[in-house]
């Protein structure tokens, strides 16, 4: 699965860049603090240091003591002095870190006191034991210079607070979070509100004739978008209300002269040419009606209502029997949709005439799964190849041989199922069978 990391979202993307801006600010922030304490801890360290080591050579060239009184006093001393002068370098403890840092930095800081040194360390001596409940705050050094042939050691302490740092950094970090992502997804979410309800009304099916407008509300662009919408769907209410009574015209007005040439034929003496005449004339009336139906498919005034299946494809199986047609009902899911009644059935009942015609039988049922319910027509017929499945679905198209005009269709049976299909919100489906045959799916969204 491929890790998706910029979301989709109008809110998931401006706080995912104001997140992604303001951790790059606060590492470069992290850096920039971070290499200042280091600087600062080098100078209060080193400069200690230097001083002492300074103020160890003036004293050395005061004092004229020896050397061997002053290192057997050491000796003796119950505790390692803070000033070691001597010939060789002072005795380091174990467990001690060096600090090239540090010892790079005294060197810098001796040449800039004009004093020549052969060569500086320092290291970071271990953790002294805790004094009751306290411990002193950073940490003991020893720093050792070689100049003019002696060695110059002498103790001092460098602060800590890289963990205080750090503290600080992260506190700072979800306080500027909080400052700044909370008015950002306020913002974004009154941007974003309004544009999901557009998408809402854009998904809407147009021939529902919903033609409320939206509350122009967020943003000023949102809401030119939310109006220009509102003005778009007004518009496209008014064509589908012409389209209508235009079709309403025409079926009246080629239905007249159809009926009154169908009177006029039954005066015709031969049977043989009156036969012909009177079943182009139905022919012609058929698919008047087809043509009309699919034009209109998906509009008109029947409100939805929750229907269950159940119901409907029993009534469906029930009108069958009763004219003698071999459709059966069986595996009828339980389950509830929110459809415009009549014209799903009027799907329902094109596609049981074409299992009819085309497959000698029909078999209604009913499953769900994924919060979409499957009212399936099956057949017995020899199937439809791909090329045919992408066709059919279309106005006027028919197969080859038993598709055909001389089954009594227009090819518009199934195109009128798939528009009252996606009128509900659903989808016409054509699946071949393993065994054989093919099962015409309406799969709607179910209802709690």
């Amino acid at each position: 699965m491929k890790l998706r990391l910029w979301p989709r979202s109008l809110i998931g993307q401006l706080v995912f860049a104001v997140a992604v801006v303001l951790f790059v600010a606060q590492a470069v922030n992290f850096a920039l603090l971070a290499r200042g304490q280091k600087q600062q801890s080098l100078a209060h360290g080193g400069g200690m240091a230097v001083a002492r080591i300074i103020d160890a050579m003036d004293r050395q060239e005061r004092a004229q003591t020896d050397v061997e009184a002053r290192r057997t006093d050491r000796r003796r001393s119950r505790h390692e002095p803070k000033v070691w002068i001597d010939t060789a370098p002072p005795p380091v403890p174990s467990r001690s870190v060096a600090l090239p840092d540090l010892a790079g930095y005294v060197g810098n800081l001796l040449a800039e006191a004009n004093i020549s040194s052969q060569g500086v360390q320092a290291w970071a001596l271990p953790q002294p034991p805790r004094i009751g409940r306290t411990q002193l705050p950073g940490r003991t050094v020893l720093v050792v210079a070689e100049i003019d042939g002696r060695f110059y050691g002498v103790r001092s302490r460098m602060p800590g607070g890289g963990n205080r740092l750090q503290g600080f950094l992260i506190w700072q970090t979800l306080s500027l979070y909080l400052l700044l992502l909370v008015p950002v997804m306020l913002i974004a979410w009154r941007a974003a509100r309004p544009l999901r309800d557009l998408t809402r009304a854009a998904r809407a099916n147009p021939a529902l004739r919903d033609a409320t407008p939206l509350d122009e509300e967020g943003p000023s662009d949102v809401r030119d978008l939310i109006s220009a919408f509102n003005a778009y769907r007004a518009r496209i209410a008014t064509m589908l209300s012409d389209k209508d009574r235009m079709l309403g015209a025409v079926g009246h007005d080629l239905r007249t002269p159809l009926a009154s040439l169908r009177v006029r034929v039954e005066g015709v003496e031969d049977d043989r040419l009156r036969e012909k005449m009177v079943a182009s004339i139905d022919e012609m009336t058929a698919m008047l009606s087809d043509i009309l139906a699919l034009a209109r498919s998906g509009s008109g005034t029947e409100p939805q209502e929750r229907v269950p299946l159940r119901e409907l494809i029993g009534e469906l199986a029930a009108e069958y029997a009763e004219r003698g047609k071999d459709v059966t009902a069986g595996g009828v899911a339980d389950v509830m949709v929110l459809v415009r009644p009549m014209l799903l059935k009027r799907a329902l009942r094109n596609l049981a005439d074409n299992a009819l015609a085309y497959g000698q039988r029909g078999r209604l049922s009913v499953t769900a799964e994924a919060g979409r319910a499957r009212a399936i027509v099956s057949d017995d017929g020899p199937g439809l190849t791909d090329e045919q499945i992408r066709t059919l679905v279309e106005p006027f198209a028919r197969g080859e041989q038993s598709r055909n005009r001389a089954t009594g269709g227009a090819g518009l049976g199934l195109s009128i199922a798939r528009e009252i299909a996606e009128g509900e919100g659903g989808a016409l489906i054509l699946n071949n069978r393993a065994g054989g045959g093919l099962d015409a799916v309406i799969a709607l969204p179910v209802q709690a």
